[in-house]
């Protein structure tokens, strides 16, 4: 990942947290989808990545 990219992330990251701060002193409830729906989401990059480092892995023979 270049910099550019951990640029973006880390400042979405610090968007996301200073919006839930606000939520939080405003004491009002988070439009976010449950944390169940987050874990699946997770799981669901975690499996398109391990895809793609098990084709890496074939593609230079490592078993």
């Amino acid at each position: 990942m270049d910099m550019k990219n951990m640029k973006a992330y880390l400042i979405s990251l610090a968007a996301g947290v200073v919006v839930g701060l606000l939520y939080s002193v405003m004491q009002v409830k988070s439009p976010a989808p449950p944390t169940v729906a987050l874990v699946g989401l997770l799981g669901m990059l975690a499996g398109e990545h391990a895809i793609l480092l098990v084709r890496t892995w074939l593609a230079v023979g490592i078993h």
